[in-house]
């Protein structure tokens, strides 16, 4: 292996604030610190950005991605930016939830190009000074398009978001729309009604925070980070709510012995507890297996079964397939 001392870093991208914190502090800096191999890191506010990224670089200048879920996978894949993990070299695949990993196979087969990291939910957050928790549950997703809360909605400017929730809002399967103008009029109408579309978890823990915003759709780690900040913030993720994983994705043309020995450190139960302890999102080990301490139960969206039945995942070959129509014409009702 004369070759792996010429490799003196590893570039990882992730989604920034409390995420990258943990990770820095928890995965990269002890990986450096036992190796010797740097891990350079950049951030971005959206997947679409970060894609748009990778398809200008030259092969190899980006290595590993904290992408989400099958969704990004396929894409990713599609596109042909995936690589092949030797599965012997990451043993502590083994105590990941196996569902999160089967999802992978129905887009790459027996290749893998990434290992599951967490999974969390886009449910809806809301300032209990204002909204009590019976008024949550009796609207639900409807609440985002309530005239009463004129100026203080908010909600993610991510296309597949304002969908899912606008499925919702119009009592459809967000997996199986019937009535996309229903939607679309849906979006609209929270768009007249919100204060302004967050393009980042800062950027929303900021608007609910200084109580700009009473309520919003949000990630389910970052509204419990501002639980422990001591603001009383409400979280409730209505039927069918937004269910997601990420991953760990190696892009074509990484390093692969230090990217793998990377992937398996970050897997380790010590280091995935850490960092799940720290970004406030479960860790895709599984709990059957795997002591997960005592905050991490506490969390939202943890499974206690590891069989994540309570989640509802996006469909990928259903959103991949309307991608470029629906992402379009959302671009067009964002700017009104």
């Amino acid at each position: 292996m004369a070759f792996a001392q010429d490799v003196s870093q590893v570039r990882f991208d992730g989604w920034g604030g409390v995420v990258s914190e943990a990770f820095r502090a928890k995965a990269f800096d002890p990986y450096t610190k036992k190796t010797g191999v740097e891990v350079v890191d950049g951030t971005f506010g959206s997947g679409d950005e970060y894609l748009a990224r990778v398809k200008t670089a030259q092969e190899g200048e980006y290595n590993i991605a904290h992408l989400s879920g099958v969704f990004d996978y396929a894409r990713y894949h599609n596109l042909g930016f995936s690589s092949s993990l030797n599965r012997d070299n990451i043993p502590n695949l083994d105590i990941v939830i196996p569902k999160l990993v089967d999802v992978y196979r129905t887009v790459s087969g027996d290749q893998l190009s990434c290992v599951p990291y967490d999974y969390g939910t886009t449910g809806l957050a809301y300032n209990r000074k204002y909204i009590s928790d019976e008024e949550m549950k009796e609207q639900g997703a409807r609440i985002l398009l309530n005239e009463k809360y004129k100026g203080k909605i908010g909600g993610w400017s991510d296309w597949r978001t304002r969908i899912w929730y606008g499925a919702l809002q119009t009592d459809q399967d967000p997996n199986n729309i019937q009535d996309m103008d229903a939607v679309w009029d849906a979006i609209r109408q929270h768009r007249d009604l919100a204060l302004k579309y967050w393009g980042s978890g800062a950027e929303l823990m900021s608007l609910l925070g200084e109580e700009e915003i009473y309520v919003t759709e949000g990630w389910s780690g970052r509204i419990y980070a501002l639980q422990e900040q001591g603001h009383d913030i409400g979280y409730y993720d209505p039927p069918n709510g937004f269910g997601w994983q990420e991953c760990l994705f190696v892009m074509k043309g990484s390093p692969m012995a230090e990217v793998e020995e990377l992937l398996n450190f970050m897997l380790a139960p010590e280091t995935s507890i850490a960092v799940a302890e720290a970004q406030n999102y479960p860790p895709a080990l599984d709990p059957s297996k795997v002591d997960l301490g005592s905050k991490i139960p506490t969390l939202p969206a943890f499974d206690a079964t590891g069989k994540l039945d309570g989640l509802t995942f996006a469909n990928p070959d259903y959103w991949n397939g309307n991608v470029a129509e629906w992402s379009k014409t959302f671009g067009r009702v964002q700017k009104g």
